[in-house]
């Protein structure tokens, strides 16, 4: 059984390799980083690790659309489940929960991170549920990664 289990974790991508899928998740994290340090420079309460995050998460929704498109569904005529409405069904449910998670207090924006991180969980979740156990396992590291890392710069340079 352990044996079983542990093979969910295997190298199972169809259509991307996981080496790309590597490069685009970290692609998707210096380039969402850009934009999020601009916002942080220019005081915005969505800053660097808010893009970040937003940013993962939709470079991992389109990886998964082109993994779960490559799932056994049925045939045409049998087919009752459309690979994208999950996805689009996930993120639309997920979004909507994290927002409203964030609120304004004393003219400050609270929750931004925590909304966008719960939207990345719902990518990692249907990582997971499309058996793309390893890409989900990529996008967690390199998100708490990031988190853990910006959050002690911020701590440095006094900022939060």
């Amino acid at each position: 059984m352990l044996e079983q289990i542990l093979g969910e974790f295997k190298n199972n991508f169809s259509v991307v390799p996981v080496g790309a899928s590597l490069a685009r998740l970290l692609a998707a994290v210096a380039l969402g980083g850009i934009i999020g340090l601009e916002r942080e420079w220019r005081h915005k309460p969505a800053g660097l690790r808010t893009h970040i995050l937003v940013c993962v998460a939709a470079c991992l929704f389109v990886i998964l659309g082109l993994e779960i498109s490559q799932l056994e569904f049925g045939d045409s005529k049998e087919q009752q489940h459309d690979p994208l409405r999950m996805i689009e069904a996930v993120t639309a449910g997920v979004a909507f929960l994290a927002a409203g998670l964030i609120f304004t207090a004393n003219g400050e924006v609270k929750n931004i991170t925590t909304g966008a991180s719960l939207w990345l969980s719902g990518a990692v979740g249907l990582g997971c549920g499309a058996g793309q156990m390893l890409l989900a396992a990529l996008a967690t590291v390199i998100v708490v990664t990031v988190l853990f890392l910006l959050r002690q710069v911020e701590r440095l340079w006094g900022t939060h």
